[in-house]
């Protein structure tokens, strides 16, 4: 613990976290709620307890469990999966030990992502806010960088968020997860509903910008005229996704060029919206989707899945099949080519994306890929407090956080031409400490990890003291949400290398919560 306590001394130092949990106004996250939505969590460890022994986890509710009424395990009041312990039922599962206390509370974190990253923000040891009462959340990822059902998540969203509402607490959320798929323009289903909840109680949502950053699964650009974009497959890749987001308005054609040089073109103008065309290269089925924009986006997605060819099947090569066809063993690897030709184009812009960098083999990746706008999704939600990562030891930025964007404006420039530019949005928001992590792991001991899932902790346990500062100590009984985000991006102190803020790579800097509290 001393080692562990002490590695992780060094990133609150560089995040002026210590300055003011050691010193006054020695701040604890005390009265304030921590959710952590993730894989479950150990609470038998030290680390969820305070010094009578006694569990600071205020609840678990375990979406993958299996409701018993005659037992008494029950979800939430108003929720219809999973099951609800409670602090009581914690702390007699305490008391008779771990082998019969799990059969009281059998909660489980399989993966240990959740106990890692509930150690880090509010963890009694090494967290930041060790005071903080934690809620737990498990979602069902039992692997690390696996994603939930949208469902799940938004119904744990909901209920953290209404918990706080009814025990008058700020509650802050942790989100340590994210996964490719979207446009990225923070206009899906979810994302909405995080920005919607942002809103609602004394809550701010926290969520990390993904490790997507050096992973070469995004790459864009402007395709006015004829552009060709390779990819290479690594062998022994046994199916790929991709996903080519554009302008509605704007219309191509799209051929593909397999490794030996076979090709198909998708007249993409002649198709019908949400049709599905199969085609086959060498031994790789292609399923191609055209997507159609949707009531809260104007974006189009087309969809390319590929798969295996089953052996042995006669099949025309460039035909459509009518017929399903089962899966054999890996797709063609190689050099793979898109060619985009414009047919009616308006913009040009395309952007395409490849499944998170945990489900592909190393090899997989665009041969030019763009770094810019590879945070993950959910993190894209606007109203939502994004965190990139960044190395404390040597102050540098870790090249595999998921970079964003920076939006401008041009206020009056034309009739004014000594106006600056004006920043209309960034993502991330700001950048913490992600590179060799100490957290605890499942069943005792500690680890060094790195991630923005461990980076984004540091963030919801720095909201947690300023909440307290804030609201429980009643110097600002209104700092959450977007006031919240304010204080934290006012803070934040710029990265060696970065010559200008806000940039792509670290928002508006890096943590420093001494210098988010006006004192």
């Amino acid at each position: 613990m001393d080692f562990a306590d002490s590695n992780n001394n060094f990133a609150k130092e560089a995040s002026c976290i210590l300055q003011v949990t050691q010193r006054e106004p020695r701040l604890t996250g005390e009265g304030v709620i921590v959710a952590i939505l993730d894989s479950g969590i150990d609470f038998f460890l030290p680390e969820f307890q305070d010094a009578e022994g006694k569990t600071r986890v205020l609840a678990i509710w375990d979406q993958t469990a299996v409701a018993e009424e005659q037992q008494g395990f029950l979800p939430p009041p108003g929720y219809q999966e999973g099951v609800l312990y409670t602090r009581e039922q914690i702390n007699e599962a305490l008391s008779l030990g771990r082998e019969n206390g799990q059969k009281l509370v059998p909660v489980l974190d399989l993966s240990g992502h959740g106990t890692a990253v509930a150690g880090v923000a509010a963890g009694s040891l090494i967290g930041v806010a060790p005071k903080a009462d934690i809620l737990v959340i498990k979602l069902g990822t039992p692997q690390p960088d696996s994603f939930p059902r949208t469902t799940q998540l938004i119904r744990g969203i909901d209920y953290a968020v209404k918990l706080g509402i009814e025990l008058n607490k700020p509650v802050v959320l942790n989100l340590s997860f994210g996964n490719t798929y979207g446009d990225h323009h923070g206009n899906s289903l979810l994302e909405r509903f995080i920005d919607n909840a942002s809103e609602i109680g004394k809550s701010a949502i926290i969520i990390g910008s993904g490790n997507e950053g050096a992973s070469r699964g995004h790459t864009a650009g402007i395709a006015k005229e004829l552009q060709r974009i390779e990819l290479t497959i690594a062998d022994y890749e046994t199916g790929l996704s991709i996903q080519l987001w554009k302008h509605y308005q704007d219309i191509y054609n799209m051929t593909i060029v397999s490794p030996s040089g076979e090709r198909v073109t998708l007249e993409l103008a002649n198709l019908r919206q949400a049709d599905t065309v199969r085609r086959r290269l060498e031994q790789t089925q292609l399923l191609c989707f055209l997507g159609e924009p949707l009531p809260y986006s104007t974006s189009q997605e087309i969809f390319i899945d590929m798969m295996p060819m089953e052996r042995g099947m006669p099949i025309e090569r460039g035909m459509p099949i009518e017929r399903g066809i089962s899966v054999g063993s890996y797709i063609n690897s190689g050099v793979w080519r898109f060619e985009l030709e414009p047919v009616s184009v308006v913009t040009g812009e395309y952007r395409f994306y490849l499944p998170s960098y945990a489900v592909r083999n190393a090899g997989t990746g665009f041969l030019l890929p763009t770094p810019e706008m590879t945070i993950t999704i959910p993190s894209t939600s606007r109203r939502a407090i994004t965190v990139g990562a960044y190395d404390p030891i040597y102050r540098r930025y870790a090249d595999f956080s998921g970079r964003g964007f920076v939006y401008r404006y041009e206020e009056g420039r034309l009739n004014r031409p000594n106006v600056p530019f004006g920043v209309a949005e960034v993502k991330p928001d700001l950048t913490a400490p992600g590179v060799n992590i100490s957290v605890p792991v499942p069943n005792g001991g500690y680890e060094k990890v790195s991630g923005t899932s461990f980076a984004t902790p540091f963030v919801s346990g720095s909201a947690a003291l300023l909440m307290e500062w804030g609201i429980v100590r009643g110097n600002d009984p209104f700092l959450f949400g977007q006031k919240l985000k304010a204080y934290l991006i006012r803070g934040t102190r710029p990265l060696a290398g970065v010559p200008e803020r806000p940039d792509s790579m670290t928002g508006w800097g890096t943590l420093c919560v001494q210098n988010s509290i006006p004192l």
